[in-house]
């Protein structure tokens, strides 16, 4: 694609204008994007935003149509796994909703929203308040709302009980947890911001089946939430900072050696993946970011290096449908882990039609845009329910919250199918 950008060439823009020209309007994004096959319009597809932020940048001007079709975007990535041309899509529509925020400004509502969202969602103790207010207030919202109000969740064992012979020790202000272990194999694992409070059992049950493979799975404290929210929403700066927090939280544990960084939610391991890219500029922090992202792993990349065999009729042939979460197998490009994982271990995977498609969680989108989220949670529900599975398996958090809304088939995260059933 030609291009003619007369903007100032920041690196952020000058990056957006290498992915730009690396498209050749082949159209084939279009097949796999699930906006454009619900709404059939140009402009809600991949080559129909390139477009827009082509524009954008080589007029300067942006509307408020730009900011819709921007918005309307699920950031999952299946363009990405489409395109023959490599085009980075993801990382172009961050910087062009960067942009459009400050040449089309929202509505002061919007911004309030967001605003809102963004002081609240990230921090687990805000969060952990605005969903007992909303527990609280439940019967009285409305039923889009209602829906999205998970129920309590019965507190998990913290990793700092799960596993034998632990002890706390401080050493620095943004990392106050260590472990001394009877396995010399030690990973960190990140908690997250919601999963402690919606999914608790995940990483309780993360560190017990690495626990059987000799393997100590360990927290630090002060690692909080990813920055993917922030990022997101066009607040770079923001997610940046939690990122800073993350690699001073986990930094002393690297120099001790840890062998790995765990992932239990796909959505975070792609966002801490991309530290070293993000943090390329920081003088004081692009090294550590880059041994970060080095030492990064989707759970499903630990336990596929690992011998399995003590797992391998653990399944006993139950029917397990498979959700591949979009920051998994388009993100991260690790699609089949999951499912090679689960066949490995016995269980019986049912069909899925049109697995690569969102099912509409996508971070901010379901409260964003409810409709869209709500048309395409059906439609994958339809999808994953069509096999009459005895139970729903993903591998990430806003996933399983998302699914969970509205289904009574139980939705969990695929670690849990490799302890015994209670």
């Amino acid at each position: 694609m030609q291009t003619s950008i007369t903007s100032p060439l920041t690196p952020d823009i000058a990056e957006a204008e290498a992915i730009l020209r690396s498209c050749v309007h082949c159209g084939f994004c279009t097949a796999t994007c699930p906006t454009y096959q619900l709404l059939g319009s140009e402009l809600d597809s991949p080559r129909g935003r390139i477009y827009l932020i082509k524009e954008m940048l080589e007029t300067g001007r942006a509307t408020d149509k730009t900011r819709l079709h921007l918005d309307r975007c699920l950031t999952c990535r299946s363009c990405e796994t489409t395109c023959p041309s490599g085009v980075r899509y993801g990382r172009l529509i961050d910087i062009g909703r960067e942009i459009v925020e400050k040449k089309a400004p929202r509505p002061l509502a919007q911004k309030f929203i967001r605003s809102v969202m963004l002081a609240t969602i990230p921090y687990t103790g805000r969060m952990s308040l605005l969903l007992s207010m909303g527990r609280l207030a439940r019967p009285l919202l409305h039923a889009s709302l209602r829906d999205k109000v998970p129920a309590l969740q019965t507190a998990a064992p913290s990793l700092t009980s799960i596993l034998s012979r632990r002890e706390r020790k401080q050493t620095n202000a943004c990392a106050t947890f260590t472990t001394s272990s009877h396995h010399a194999r030690r990973m960190l694992v990140l908690e997250g911001c919601v999963q402690p409070l919606t999914a608790p059992e995940t990483n309780a049950a993360a560190a017990r089946v690495l626990d059987k493979l000799g393997i100590t799975l360990i927290t630090a404290q002060n690692a909080g939430c990813c920055g993917a929210l922030n990022q997101h929403m066009s607040d770079p700066e923001g997610a940046r900072r939690m990122m800073r927090c993350n690699i001073d939280a986990w930094w002393p544990h690297i120099e001790q050696g840890v062998e790995a960084i765990v992932m239990t939610a796909s959505g975070c391991g792609l966002m801490v993946k991309d530290y070293g890219h993000a943090l390329q500029d920081d003088a004081a922090y692009a090294a550590k970011a880059a041994r970060i992202s080095s030492l990064t792993r989707d759970l499903s990349e630990i336990l596929a290096g690992e011998n399995l065999d003590d797992f391998a009729h653990i399944g006993q042939g139950r029917r397990v449908a498979c959700q591949s979460s979009c920051t998994l197998q388009h993100g991260q490009k690790l699609a089949g882990k999951v499912e090679s994982l689960l066949r490995a271990c016995g269980y019986e995977l049912t069909h899925v039609a049109d697995s690569h498609l969102c099912c509409g969680a996508a971070g901010s989108y379901t409260l964003l845009q409810a409709e869209l989220s709500g048309q395409l949670l059906n439609n994958k529900l339809a999808a994953l329910q069509a096999g009459s599975p005895e139970v729903i398996a993903t591998a990430n958090v806003g996933c399983q919250m998302h699914l969970t809304s509205k289904t009574t088939v139980p939705v969990v995260h695929w670690i849990q199918l490799l302890e015994p059933v209670k």
